[in-house]
């Protein structure tokens, strides 16, 4: 297994995948080790943490860590795992604290993971223990980029910068841009009985609206219905493709819809969205093709962006055949409280486990994730070929984009870029030879 090519199970070219990749518990137990073990994760953001000793905790694959303000006042990611007899040392979701103490054994442990404490170190340990090599692990290397914490248990990782790169960049930015964020208390999570990468390919998916969600059009639940083909811009899509996996995709703001917001004597009364994003420091940021995508980011693995930069959401892997997904809302910190609860109605109803468009998605995956079982099915791989080969890359100031109708470039690139992530023996080698985004046709 550790030495297969993994390539043999996507097609690029034609947008073939194989059915096995979605439930055969080797594979996944590979990507635990060869994606999430190695990838850079979103793990906290800081205005979760803001003081010493606050603490959040969450999942970098099937590895349960804590991000903690240390007293320099920078972000430990620690496994939240004794090194005594492996207990959690941390019990709460979130909250404060000066010390981690297992319960156990009573082992203790500082807001930088290094063991303090040694319930009878002297007379049953005869003092024969190191703590200074018993402390707890640690993520390799953390990092933030504009608040958002990133964590990678790989010291061969490239560092953040690099990884993240344009694409990925681009898609916090839709958040990080709109203002000092912060993110509302509540994490809503729920489980899906799903594999976690249908999950992830679904964000690219703007084929999928009109048919799965035609219940929430006819109800119009939210005025953004009131012109679905408005909303879901079937014709007027762009697709931007980052190195390791990241991409976005979904409608995007026409050249004509830019000028027309540009020039009008009061451009936040045309459109408030766009003019926000045409705001010199936000369009320096953001690029010239990248203020103008309305899609889903993808920040690889499993880190997905909703198009209104208002929440975000962890595909968190639970197994071969089951998804914990985590949302994000955020808010910005000076927002009165009519905004504020117009986020929390919105966050509440739309995505998340209440949320009437998730409710479609969810039941969506869970039979994709059935159908792939079966010995028989498996001979029929999946089709994600819409598009592939008439579609045209361009640039715009640098930034390579793809502006088309639906398509499926984003969930293809995807499936590639995981091949690469599973053939590669380790960082160097990922590094060395991985699917560079395609600069002509796609």
């Amino acid at each position: 297994m550790n030495q297969r090519d993994f390539r043999q199970y996507v097609n690029w070219e034609e947008g073939l995948v194989d059915r096995s990749i979605f439930t055969d518990p080797e594979i996944y137990a590979l990507e635990m080790e060869r994606i999430f073990a190695r990838a850079w994760n979103f793990v906290v953001h800081e205005s979760q943490i803001p003081e010493v000793g606050d603490y959040f905790m969450n999942w970098i694959g099937s590895d349960q860590v804590i991000a903690v303000r240390n007293k320099q006042g920078g972000v430990s990611v620690l496994l939240n795992s004794c090194r005594h007899r492996g207990n959690a040392v941390c019990r709460a979701e979130q909250g404060r604290t000066k010390t981690f103490v297992c319960p156990y054994h009573g082992w203790s442990f500082g807001l930088d993971g290094e063991l303090i404490g040694v319930p009878g170190l002297k007379d049953f340990y005869r003092d024969d223990l190191d703590k200074a090599q018993w402390g707890l692990g640690r993520a390799a290397q953390v990092e933030s980029y504009k608040g958002f914490v990133f964590a990678t248990m790989d010291a061969e990782a490239v560092g953040l910068g690099e990884y993240l790169g344009d694409v990925g960049r681009v898609g916090i930015d839709m958040i990080a841009e709109r203002g000092e964020m912060e993110v509302i208390d509540g994490v809503q999570k729920n489980r899906i009985a799903c594999n976690w990468k249908l999950a992830v390919d679904n964000m690219y998916d703007w084929y999928h609206p009109m048919i799965s969600h035609k219940s929430a059009v006819q109800a119009k639940y939210s005025p953004i219905f009131d012109d679905p083909d408005h909303v879901f811009a079937p014709n007027t899509q762009m697709v931007m493709l980052g190195e390791y996996g990241h991409g976005i995709g979904g409608p995007m703001f026409t050249r004509e819809q830019v000028e027309e917001v540009s020039s009008a004597p009061d451009p936040h009364a045309v459109d408030p969205f766009l003019s926000a994003r045409l705001a010199p420091k936000v369009s320096e940021s953001m690029g010239p093709a990248g203020l103008r995508t309305k899609g889903h980011p993808n920040i690889f693995p499993n880190l997905w962006i909703t198009l209104t930069g208002m929440q975000m959401c962890l595909r968190i892997p639970r197994g071969p055949e089951e998804t914990e997904l985590w949302w994000f809302t955020f808010i910005e910190k000076d927002a009165d409280e009519t905004s504020r609860k117009n986020v929390l109605n919105v966050a509440s109803h739309m995505f998340g486990p209440a949320g009437l468009l998730e409710q479609d998605d969810g039941e969506n995956w869970e039979q994709c994730t059935r159908g792939t079982r079966g010995v028989a099915g498996r001979r029929y791989p999946l089709h994600f070929g819409m598009g592939a080969g008439h579609d045209t890359v361009s640039t715009d100031g640098g930034q390579a984009h793809i502006e088309t109708k639906v398509n499926e470039h984003g969930q293809r690139w995807t499936y590639r870029c995981w091949a690469d992530w599973m053939s590669a023996a380790d960082w160097p080698a990922l590094r060395a030879d991985h699917a560079a985004p395609p600069t002509d046709r796609v």
